[in-house]
């Protein structure tokens, strides 16, 4: 079992670009993971409790990325291997074919895994890309943005949203590779001895080799700051009926 994360700033920050508009200045961020791939990391832990074998956590980002991955660890992935780069952000293409090449090298070691676990979608970028480009690159079955997860004799069973609304139930056959989606499961806290065992344990470091992708990043922009608005209504109750006049703009009462 392999479950993949990304570094993310954290949300609620307030975003700083560096001064060519190419990258996020680190110097301002606190860092997570997606909540998308929590729900991986946590999936990824359930199953190995239920059905036995070992789970590994991957990422590909800077050395400080080893914070994630024991933060993985700590809530019950046995081991982590983190691609380790400079710090600037990879595109999809190139993410997917550096994940795709240390998977190859880690089956060649370890035989192979029956799962690959991905988020659905990165908090940051939300390209919804890594984990199929990877599934095509091992040419394995990918099933996207799934809602439940079952394992039933080499094989996975997956709920997921459907276009109309309803739901689709899919079966892959194993080994496969699975996006999933926030909601799949309630993630855990990661416990004091979870922490403990978790900075003991030794991260696996891999020099990805970086090929360049087709996709070139112009710039960065970040959205004008929206600047809130506040209305005095009135005082006392000769404002009663501008509050429900508004209220019925808002389609709260009738």
């Amino acid at each position: 079992m392999l479950v993949c994360v990304k570094r993310v700033p954290t949300t609620g920050g307030k975003i700083t670009l560096t001064p060519d508009e190419q990258e996020i200045d680190t110097r301002f961020s606190g860092w997570t993971v997606s909540p998308h791939e929590e729900c991986a990391v946590e999936g990824a832990v359930r199953i190995v409790e239920a059905h036995g074998g070992t789970s590994t956590v991957l990422t590909l980002g800077p050395a400080a990325a080893e914070e994630q991955l024991r933060d993985a660890l700590a809530v019950g992935v046995n081991d982590a291997v983190l691609l380790e780069t400079d710090g600037s952000e990879w595109d999809p293409e190139e993410t997917a074919r550096a994940i795709a090449g240390a998977v190859a090298g880690l089956e060649a070691d370890r035989g192979p895994f029956d799962l690959l676990l991905f988020g659905n979608e990165a908090a940051d970028t939300a390209d919804h890309q890594v984990g199929i480009r990877v599934a095509h690159a091992l040419g394995r079955p990918c099933v996207a943005g799934a809602k439940a997860l079952e394992l039933r004799d080499g094989t996975a069973v997956v709920r997921r949203e459907a276009p109309d609304g309803g739901w689709e139930v899919v079966e892959a056959p194993l080994p496969a590779v699975l996006t999933v989606k926030e909601g799949i499961n309630l993630p855990r806290y990661p416990s004091v001895p979870g922490r403990i065992r978790a900075k003991k344990k030794e991260i696996h470091r891999v020099a990805p080799e970086r090929t360049g992708g087709r996709v070139r990043k112009r710039r960065l922009v970040l959205p004008p700051e929206r600047k809130e608005q506040a209305e005095i209504l009135g005082h006392g109750p000769e404002a009663a009926p501008k509050v429900v006049e508004v209220l019925r703009s808002l389609g709260l009462v009738r």
